[in-house]
């Protein structure tokens, strides 16, 4: 007998519908699985097997032919144990039909129990999309696909329980999900701008970049406060909108980082990488591509510590997903895009020994070792910063003082009021931050005032400003009038938009 469940495959963070076609036949008993399905997918010939005999079911001893069809789709993952247990059960005629309009999704234990399985988000989104009424999921994951609004989820713990309800014995047990509990507000960062001493210019600088999502790099000697400032941007954040928390949720379940007790990530990301990463670890890639870090700081933070000791070629393809807010990897197989829109937060000593410039300490590098070391970041990736900041070191009396600085919660509420002002300004767009502006956008929303016009003439002559960067300090420009409520630009937004601009050692 032929039965026909159906399931989906993740490509990328795309799902697509996948057909479980199982045909037992008369012959010697084998299990053979077609249509292009990896190791994963191979194995779960012993895994179904297992299962179905430890949830008192019979398992044919006849050949058995399942086929996941479309065949030129690759098939990846443990997901597809459960429509094969089911669709063997259906042909073996041990199971009636289930409603035709059902997905099922799950990876089996050898006892038959269903286990977490990765990437169910965009499965469960694809099946709402495609008018699937039921949606089979393990109980484990229950909360994450009810994420999808409107989907009709029924979670299972095993795939005894799962055949009782095909059979009738018992009732669909759907799932209702508590609405309250995933949606509750963010968890504040434990870093909070209030337990840092001094560096005001530079938290002015960080609440800037906030303001606009715009890239920022630190410069300064060692233990300045680099890093620990770099930690505390998460705390001036805005809060994410919905959409954007199921995209950063769709990437990380995706990628098997979701835990299972937190279906819903509220929290804008913070990856902060090794400079010994690979090029598909920050990147992406791999024999079937899976994001990278800069896809896994997607609406948050890609903090770089010790910028320069980073590989040339690794910052060189960040230069791409810098502007285009997403990475394509490329294989044989064909093309899979990631999101990358992020925010770039970079941490460099100005020079190998770190205090290049210190009034306290003497920089011990020669002369040509200072440039060299300072260029290892080119000309171009540098452009494509919106502010470079220098951290001095800290005095002993501003470490020592007893008042606290501007707590988080006072700075993120003015970030936030900016970050309004620019939703409402891009409605009907998909611009979400004046970091995101196209020149045609920067030549409708950034309207200067006279002298701001003429100090931005005199900083393009003097300073060579390129093209990309005098868009740049427009936008940048824009987000400190923001700030302030302003509509139009004025020239000391425009002077504080300047300074912010990257300067190198000749």
């Amino acid at each position: 007998m032929l039965a026909k469940v159906k399931t989906a495959a993740v490509v990328g963070l795309e799902g697509h519908l996948v057909d479980v076609e199982v045909d037992i036949s008369s012959g010697l008993p084998a299990m053979n699985i077609v249509g292009l399905p990896d190791a994963a997918v191979q194995e779960a010939r012993e895994r179904v097997r297992a299962a179905i005999r430890n949830s008192g079911y019979t398992f044919p001893l006849k050949r058995i032919v399942v086929n996941l069809a479309p065949a030129d789709l690759k098939k990846a993952g443990p997901s597809y144990d459960l429509p094969i247990a089911v669709g063997i059960l259906l042909s073996s005629e041990q199971i009636p039909a289930p409603d035709p309009g059902a997905i099922f999704l799950g990876e089996l234990s050898l006892d038959g129990s269903l286990r977490h399985t990765h990437g169910i988000l965009p499965m469960v989104a694809l099946a709402k999309e495609e008018g699937i009424t039921t949606i089979i999921v393990p109980e484990v994951d229950a909360r994450e696909a009810s994420l999808i609004e409107g989907a009709r989820i029924i979670p299972f713990g095993s795939l005894a329980q799962l055949a009782s309800y095909l059979r009738g014995e018992i009732p669909a047990p759907e799932y209702q999900p508590a609405q309250a509990e995933d949606r509750s507000p963010l968890a504040t960062s434990v870093t909070d701008l209030a337990d840092i001493k001094g560096q005001e210019h530079v938290k002015r600088a960080l609440e800037v970049a906030a303001a606009g999502g715009h890239n920022i790099i630190m410069s300064g000697p060692p233990g300045s406060g680099k890093t620990l400032l770099a930690r505390a941007l998460p705390s001036i954040l805005p809060p994410m909108t919905s959409e954007e928390a199921l995209e950063v949720t769709k990437i990380y379940s995706v990628s098997g980082l979701l835990p299972p007790d937190t279906p819903l990530i509220r929290q804008r990301p913070f990856r902060a990488p090794h400079y010994t990463i690979s090029h598909a670890g920050l990147v992406g890639g791999g024999h079937w591509p899976k994001p990278g870090e800069i896809s896994l700081s997607h609406r948050g933070v890609l903090f770089l510590d010790e910028l320069p000791e980073f590989g040339h070629s690794l910052l060189e393809i960040l230069r791409q997903p810098l502007e285009d807010k997403v990475v394509t990897i490329s294989r044989a197989q064909g093309r899979v895009t990631f999101p990358a829109n992020f925010m770039l937060v970079g941490a460099m000593n100005p020079c190998p020994c770190g205090y290049y410039g210190d009034p306290f300490r003497r920089c011990t590098c020669a002369p040509g070792l200072v440039s060299r070391y300072q260029r290892r970041i080119s000309g171009p990736f540098i452009d494509r910063v919106d502010i470079f900041v220098e951290v001095p070191h800290i005095d002993y009396e501003k470490l020592t003082e007893g008042s606290a600085g501007e707590p988080s919660a006072k700075v993120q509420a003015r970030v936030s009021a900016a970050r309004a002002r620019q939703l409402e300004r891009f409605s009907g767009t998909r611009l979400t931050c004046n970091a995101e502006m196209t020149p045609a956008e920067v030549r409708e929303f950034c309207q200067l005032e006279e002298q701001a016009q003429s100090l931005l003439q005199a900083a393009m002559k003097q300073l060579y400003l390129s093209a990309r960067a005098f868009h740049r300090v427009l936008k940048l420009a824009r987000t400190i009038a923001d700030l302030e409520n302003s509509v139009i630009i004025k020239a000391h937004h425009v002077a504080e938009a300047i300074q912010y601009r990257p300067r190198r050692t000749e």
